[in-house]
């Protein structure tokens, strides 16, 4: 049978229509005043939907609709909301008043957190990259996002009675979403072609309107395509490998078609991790077409556009695919381009100038960009190790990886209650500036009685909501209704309470709690002391070890001595962790060091009046300090996993029994904890700026986004001119580089010298038949570590000194001896362009 499709709408009475207006625009997701326009139309309705105002709209009755439009109250608080929409959309902003250039961004990242309503996020990769866009809209930063509009999304979580995971996929319906189809210039749904492997799909296009920012959304679901290629967006991180690459390309070529199409090309591409790394190729294709230059000079500019942030710590966090399947889908196009398949493999293979048998999306991602960093000060230093073999001539200290620490974005974390406080004691545009420390300087003006009042009512409101939850999880189970009342009594709304939400992967160690039982019970029984705790988070499908860990926790939590103790809420999302972050006195995060990259979670309780106790890794490594939260250990790392789980149970243990739990309890005569007040106060002022997103998206504009669009800007001119030779240049020292050769180095000096004098040093360098300007001739020195390697090492320039015919050159300088002990240096030539970029240009590098 053959269907055709229609759509049916909403009809608003024409005094309404503006709440289209307010409804597909998310930036109701973080303001209140918007928010409050639709719980106002229906409460029930509102949280029915599941905060969603587009599907409420859908299913409010008309003659509700028509009382509205005759309702006085309720018309005023409606023009004004609809004018406070417009007013936020056209002021003057952050980025109007720092920067005359509007230079167009593309951030492009494979799922998107903005709210519960639209699933299209994991975990902390897509809430942070949500949190950008609500970041960049609030400050004014020209930001278009790109990524896909999943049919099922990521999975729902649901246990079975004795606490294994199972997952279901609800599908989206895009029609009752926040989301718009993009019409092409006809009025007809806009359609993308694309090939994947010699076959053709179509690929349709949605909007989303994140405050000013817009979110393009890609998606195959369409009758037109082949079934196995309409699913190729169905399911976020689902499928084998081989719907990963098509998904990737459809991300990333597709996303730079769909913003040639709509005419929103970018200056700048940002990747969001290496998921979209194929958008270089085709903006490289772009380029040669619209220039008509090689694919040397498109890929110089492509490079200098390029920004790769990286979330992984570990080298199977990387995408990587066989030489084979990339073949089969990239074949044509390296044809198309005029580059031989071994050239092409390359972009994405590891130690250059050796065959590839794989693709690496972060070689592609680095190869491709001028700007590279991690997620945090920690992260920063583990990716230089990481994707030093893409450079490995590079010390790895010197490895042009920088580090711009994630943030949280303010108002889409704190509660309404303590929003309000701040309206009061901040001022009422604190939300403005709140990357600025001087907004948070006042925290300590707001009375303890008040911040101790709100903080507890949104403690009694995570209470309520977590036996709520409990009780429909166990209804769901088929529970009995004894149980189910059970459930109606967990928790207390006055105990010390700690939160737990994480993805459940062993890193994570989400059982490090429970390791002790004896005594965890002890700590958690104590008379007039009691601490409860709240877990909540998924395992990947495919994660066993995560599913057993999840299971371990649910057991514990199940047990009839600390059932009304601790409670495990099944399917984590947007909701389950607003009401953690806004409730909990305490923030646990166990990960073992140097694998959270940065971590987000933690940052959202600090505006709320939560504290952190996480072990020294990613963002707490750099935040923590005595007075602000409590650390698990002191930073080591070991070799034995067992035993560090052990040291570090134990020290958690101890912090809790010792300082956390006295703390928390030790009242005056007023009741209030003065002490743990203290603490909320001072880490809120310090840290709720430095971890805020907009100070996170303020550094990638200055560092990142300015200097790479000027950098595109300036080999792009004159018909990609400065591209041309800057192609040519690297042809050349390509070509030369195998008889460039540092020859001699010699001390003119005594090589013991005293602290404050120099070291005199002279090179004969062979360069063949590159010249000097070619080339910039260093000495890399510093103190040597108990391997002889020099750590912390500083690279100086050497000067020409005469060039000896054949060749061959003599360079000397002198080091600095700024440090007693044992120093070492090296003697390096590295090629030098005016306008290649730095390190990241070639790679190459000549040791004496």
């Amino acid at each position: 049978m053959k269907v055709e499709s229609f759509r049916v709408v909403p009809v608003l009475p024409e005094r309404l229509l503006g709440l289209r207006e307010l409804a597909y625009n998310v930036l109701w997701s973080w303001d209140e005043e918007i928010r409050a326009v639709f719980t106002r139309i229906d409460l029930a309705l509102w949280n029915e939907s599941n905060q969603n105002p587009v599907l409420l709209l859908g299913r409010i009755p008309q003659q509700r609709l028509e009382e509205l439009a005759r309702d006085e109250g309720f018309l005023g608080f409606y023009d004004r909301t609809l004018e406070h929409l417009r007013a936020y959309l056209s002021e003057t902003t952050w980025w109007d008043r720092r920067f005359p250039e509007r230079p167009r961004i593309a951030y492009f990242s494979a799922e998107f957190g903005l709210t519960e309503s639209l699933p299209i996020y994991s975990g902390g990769l897509g809430v942070l990259a949500g949190h950008h866009l609500k970041s960049a809209s609030d400050l004014g930063v020209p930001v278009v996002g790109v990524g896909l509009l999943y049919q099922e999304g990521y999975f729902r979580q649901y246990l079975t009675s004795d606490g294994w995971q199972q997952e279901k996929y609800p599908i989206n319906d895009f029609y009752n979403l926040p989301v718009q189809p993009v019409e092409d210039a006809s009025g007809a749904p806009l359609r993308i072609p694309l090939r994947l492997a010699g076959r053709d799909v179509a690929v349709a296009v949605w909007r989303v309107e994140v405050g000013r920012i817009p979110l393009i959304l890609l998606d195959t679901n369409i009758p037109e395509n082949p079934q196995d290629l309409q699913d190729v967006t169905d399911q976020l991180y689902g499928g084998d490998q081989e719907t990963r690459i098509r998904q990737e390309i459809v991300l990333g070529i597709g996303g730079m078609r769909a913003l040639e199409a709509m005419g929103l090309e970018p200056v700048v591409c940002h990747m969001n991790e290496g998921h979209a790394a194929f958008l270089s190729l085709e903006r490289i294709r772009q380029l040669m077409r619209k220039h008509g230059v090689g694919f040397s000079q498109a890929f110089e500019a492509v490079r200098a556009g390029g920004v790769f942030t990286t979330h992984t710590p570990v080298p199977a966090g990387f995408d990587v695919f066989t030489a084979d399947l990339v073949e089969r889908y990239f074949a044509e196009y390296a044809a198309e381009v005029g580059i031989t398949w071994k050239r092409f493999l390359e972009l994405g293979g590891g130690t250059p100038g050796l065959a590839a048998d794989t693709f690496n999306m972060a070689g592609l991602a680095l190869r491709t960009s001028s700007h590279v960093n991690g997620v945090s000060e920690l992260h920063g230093e583990i990716s230089r190790g990481l994707l030093q073999k893409y450079l490995p001539e590079v010390p790895e200290e010197e490895m042009p990886v920088s580090h711009v620490t994630n943030g949280a974005h303010t108002r889409s974390c704190v509660s309404r209650e303590m929003a309000g406080l701040f309206d009061r004691y901040l001022g009422a545009d604190w939300w403005r500036r709140p990357g600025v420390a001087a907004t948070w300087q006042n925290v300590d003006s707001i009375p303890d009685e008040e911040l101790w009042a709100t903080h507890e009512r949104r403690r009694e409101r995570l209470v309520a909501f977590t036996r709520r939850r409990l009780m429909r999880q166990i209804e769901q189970r088929g529970g009995s209704a004894r149980d189910v009342e059970k459930a109606r009594g967990v928790l207390s709304t006055r105990s010390l309470t700690i939160g737990f939400a994480r993805r459940f992967a062993t890193y994570k160690r989400a059982t490090l709690i429970l390791r002790d039982l004896a005594r965890l019970k002890r700590i958690l029984l104590e008379h007039e002391r009691e601490v409860q705790l709240i877990f909540a988070g998924k395992a990947h499908p495919k994660d066993q070890a995560g599913k057993e860990m999840l299971k371990a926790v649910v057991e514990f939590c199940q047990q009839p001595d600390v059932r009304t103790h601790a409670v495990f809420l099944e399917d984590y999302d947007l909701v389950v962790a607003r009401y953690l972050v806004q409730g909990v006195d305490v923030w646990l995060n166990t990960p073992r060091r140097g694998l959270e990259a940065s971590g987000t979670s933690g940052m959202k309780v600090l505006p709320n009046g939560g504290l952190n106790l996480s072990t020294l890794d990613g963002w707490w490594a750099e935040a923590y300090e005595p007075e602000l939260g409590w650390a698990i250990g002191r930073g080591e790392t070991y070799d034995d996993l067992a035993y560090q789980d052990t040291v570090e149970s134990n020290a958690l243990y101890d912090t809790l029994e010792k300082e956390i739990v006295p703390i928390f309890y030790g009242r005056g005569a007023d009741g209030l904890p003065r002490s743990w007040i203290a603490r909320m106060k001072k880490s809120m002022r310090v840290l709720s700026p430095r971890f805020s997103s907009n100070r996170m998206v303020w550094e990638y504009g200055e560092r990142f986004y300015l200097p790479a669009a000027q950098a595109f800007g300036a080999v792009s001119e004159n018909g990609m001119e400065p591209a041309r030779r800057l192609a040519e240049w690297k042809k050349r020292i390509f070509a030369a580089w195998s008889d460039v050769a540092v020859l001699q180095v010699a001390t003119a000096t005594p090589t013991s010298r005293p602290v404050g004098d120099g070291l005199e040093i002279e090179a004969r360098v062979q360069l063949g038949t590159l010249l000097p300007e070619d080339v910039v001739v260093e000495a890399y020195h510093g103190p040597l570590d108990e391997h002889r390697k020099i750590r912390g090492g500083q690279a100086v320039p050497l000067r020409l000194v005469k060039s000896e015919g054949g060749g061959v050159h003599r360079y000397g300088g002198t080091l600095p001896c700024t440090r007693s002990g044992l120093n070492g240096y090296g003697v390096r030539a590295r090629p030098f362009h005016e306008d290649d970029g730095g390190l990241l240009a070639t790679g190459l590098m000549k040791w004496w």
